[in-house]
């Protein structure tokens, strides 16, 4: 199998047999990095470059760690020190690190669309270099949405994670669905392993025509938290994130919290064994009470970056032209 997908930009038109790829070669990558030298040779000469225009520190730090265990040379761009402040646009920004011999742009912006952007010009151009989409706008965060899909196919079988495992399965995303490009990848990726998605949030964060969000999927819209928590397996929670929302979006965090913030009590009613999962950051005593946050036996959010790591790593792999390790 060999892969042949020069950009990541989005999830919306992966193949089930590109997630099984991606999901298969994190897993190896998974083992690279429990060794006592967690790195390999693999992409050795390869340049990899970090466009961060808006802050991060998880996906960030996550794509520059997996590109050194690669073996990657990594240049990290900052715009706040760079000549965008002379007034130099975005696209010449870019020309300037392609002139350099950069192989991959990891890019995240404010703005939906700008990956693309760069991608069409990269095309234009007849480049093979391939651009990653670490977050546009309200648009998608893919590796989000596929570290997310390697933690739960981990959790349900660490030996051999894969997208059957999800089909059938009940899994609830609450929060702030509306301005989330987390929920939209995550939405993706679980429908394609056939899970049973379910949607909770208040209305002004939670429009009723996400319920078509994916084209010939109809998902269960609940204003009320507890209709998607009933035998839930998983439920991943999202931040509010409240530098994109408008004012009077909702009434205080303390509302929030008392209506859809995730308690050991209110998951009392999922499956049995639930676990609880958050791209991060949290907002503690909003989104997750402190002691859902303290219990490994409840939340998975440990798992998730450290599988970010991973996930990464592989995509870095199979868009560097590498093949799956056997």
């Amino acid at each position: 199998m060999v892969w042949q997908r020069q950009h990541v930009l989005g999830l919306a038109d992966f193949t089930p047999e590109e997630y099984q790829m991606v999901l298969q070669t994190s897993a190896s990558f998974q083992e690279v990095l429990t060794r006592r030298l967690p790195k390999v040779p693999t992409l050795q000469g390869k340049v990899v470059v970090t466009l961060f225009f808006e802050p991060s520190t998880r996906t960030r730090s996550s794509f520059e760690l997996a590109a050194k265990r690669l073996s990657a040379d990594v240049l990290n761009f900052s715009p706040g020190t760079s000549s965008l402040g002379k007034g130099e646009t975005l696209l010449d920004t870019a020309r300037t690190f392609l002139a350099m011999g950069s192989d991959l742009l990891i890019v995240r912006h404010a703005q939906a669309g700008v990956p693309q952007q760069l991608a069409a010009e990269i095309d234009r151009r007849g480049s093979p270099v391939g651009v990653l989409n670490a977050g546009d706008g309200l648009h998608e965060h893919p590796t989000q949405g596929l570290l997310d899909l390697f933690t739960l196919c981990s959790h349900l079988d660490p030996r051999r994670p894969r997208l059957e495992l999800l089909q059938g399965i009940k899994i609830a995303i609450v929060g702030d669905i509306l301005h989330s490009r987390v929920a939209r990848s995550d939405i993706y990726a679980l429908v394609a392993a056939g899970a049973e998605v379910h949607l909770a949030g208040p209305p002004t964060l939670l429009p009723k025509d996400f319920a078509q969000f994916v084209p010939g999927h109809t998902l269960p819209v609940h204003w009320q938290l507890e209709p998607a928590l009933e035998g839930s397996r998983f439920v991943i929670t999202l931040r509010l994130q409240q530098e994109r929302m408008g004012e009077f979006l909702l009434p205080s965090l303390q509302e929030y919290h008392h209506l859809f913030g995730l308690t050991r009590q209110r998951l009392r009613l999922c499956h049995p064994e639930v676990r609880v999962l958050h791209p991060g950051p949290v907002n503690r005593g909003v989104e997750l009470s402190s002691e859902v946050m303290e219990d490994p036996g409840l939340n998975l959010i440990e798992q998730q970056v450290t599988h970010g790591v991973a996930v990464r790593m592989a995509l870095l792999y199979l868009m560097g032209g590498g093949r799956i390790p056997a």
